[in-house]
């Protein structure tokens, strides 16, 4: 126990240091663990305590891996890795290192609702070494196993290949992250405060999301007027192994919530069963914003049907589909989620799996029409498969459709499809005009032609939506 003592007494801060028994927080402070920055929520806070680092056990848990439980009735911490606990109680400087006792200089506090531990104590008793850069106010963490790294590539010059973040999102209870290759997530449930931690390793962010979020940033997901949820955050938490954490921060959690993962068309979606938070009602919360779906036909293996020009037809169906999402991401009562977002092929039933997992309120697939033999013909039609609801969500949409692109009118039309027909919401298939039409197919290619079309098609799905136009 005197290497402990001894250790306790070299314990270092993170914050600008006090000159009395206080605490303060230090924006410019760092942990580094493992050569990678820690990322640490806004209102979380990194105290300085008698000269000794006190770290909140949120951070612990989530950064460092630790399983830690809270006893709000005793005001005890239980810190575990694999078979080593720390039992800690908040104002006491008596701790248990696997049932002995031990001395702490100094003792855990409750600042602010959050539970701050010493950090050296802490991380040495969990075989961590701990460094301090005075000048730079950096604290440095190593562990004593290193993390495995994905194999490099035998090919000079060639970079390793990780999978990629494009868009994250939380709708209907559940986390959508789109991927471009599928990964096995890692989920931990953490307390003080609850939180479901996602990691998906051997994964960095794409373009989209990683321009504008450098390692040791954190970005946000809108989670305004969804009940329970109080808020969603995401990180490149490591860059070699690149790693991506989101962590989903709850309101209440009961031992009885159920988290389950699947990857359907692109997209990994963590389904979590808030019924089972505390005051919770047995119907699914509702966020206020409707859920919906929009879907570029084909893609990838698929092309579609060719133009006159050899046009490929999941090569118009995307970029107007990216109009839409575009237009939609602006809409403060609507949720999109795209089937995809590159030059991929999911198949039908996994698009049309996406939307009724989701529960969406508005399933969209946008395709062009082409016949060769007749390059004649022209004009928009617009398919739903015989429930009411989508002949409504049809005919509003194909009304706006003919209204701004001045195409022929085709009609609406019931149709055997089965991205409409296994779909269980209001779902429709639009045939935006004829790309085996040379004239057709050029307004179809402009720009200008779908700016009408995607302005065009999200007024239609505001219109069933009763949303303001």
């Amino acid at each position: 126990m005197r290497k402990i003592g001894c250790a306790l007494l070299f314990s270092l801060f993170l914050l600008l240091v006090l000159p009395h028994m206080g605490h303060a927080a230090a924006p410019q402070t760092k942990i580094i663990l493992d050569g990678q920055e820690l990322v640490m929520p806004s209102d979380v806070e990194v105290v300085n305590i008698n000269k000794n680092v006190m770290i909140p056990i949120r951070v612990v848990a989530e950064n460092l891996k630790f399983k830690v439980s809270w006893n709000q009735k005793t005001q005890n911490v239980s810190i575990e890795q694999n078979s080593k606990v720390l039992s800690l109680n908040v104002g006491k400087t008596e701790a248990s290192v696997q049932n002995e006792k031990v001395k702490l200089n100094t003792a855990p506090q409750l600042i602010k609702n959050t539970v701050v531990v010493p950090l050296r104590f802490v991380s040495e008793e969990m075989g961590l070494s701990v460094s301090w850069n005075n000048k730079e106010k950096i604290v440095g963490l190593t562990s004593s196993v290193t993390p495995p790294v994905e194999p490099s590539s035998d090919v000079p010059g060639l970079e390793t290949r990780w999978s990629k973040v494009d868009d994250i999102s939380f709708t209907n209870e559940q986390l959508v992250v789109s991927m471009d290759t599928e990964v096995t997530p890692q989920i931990t449930r953490l307390t003080n405060p609850n939180r479901i931690v996602v990691d998906l390793p051997s994964t960095t962010f794409g373009d989209n999301i990683g321009s504008a979020l450098q390692q040791g940033t954190m970005g946000k997901v809108d989670v305004s007027g969804i009940d329970h949820v109080k808020e969603v955050r995401y990180a490149l938490f490591k860059k070699d192994p690149a790693q991506v954490r989101v962590v989903i921060e709850l309101d209440n959690l009961s031992d009885d919530v159920q988290v389950n993962t699947q990857y359907v068309s692109g997209k990994l979606i963590v389904d979590l069963a808030l019924t089972g938070i505390v005051g919770v009602p047995t119907q699914p919360s509702n966020s206020g914003k409707s859920i919906v779906v929009i879907d570029p036909g084909h893609g990838g293996k698929d092309p579609g049907t060719i133009g006159i020009s050899n046009t490929q037809e999941k090569n118009f169906t995307l970029p107007l589909g990216l109009k839409v999402q575009a237009l939609l991401l602006q809409e403060p009562d609507i949720e999109v989620v795209m089937t995809r977002e590159t030059d991929v092929y999911p198949t039908r039933p996994e698009r049309v799996q996406l939307a009724n997992t989701l529960n969406a309120d508005v399933f969209v697939s946008i395709h062009g029409n082409s016949v060769k033999a007749s390059p004649q013909s022209s004009g928009t039609e617009t398919f739903y498969y015989k429930r009411s609801n989508s002949k409504e969500l049809a005919d509003i949409i194909h009304r706006h459709l003919i209204e701004a692109l001045g195409f022929k009118d085709r009609g609406v039309k019931n149709g055997n499809l089965e991205v409409i027909r296994d779909t269980t919401m209001p779902a429709v298939l639009l045939e935006i005009g004829f790309l085996s039409n040379l004239a057709e197919e050029q307004a179809m290619l402009s720009e200008s032609v779908q700016d009408k079309a995607a302005q065009a098609i999200v007024n239609g799905i505001k219109e069933f939506l009763n949303q303001p136009q």
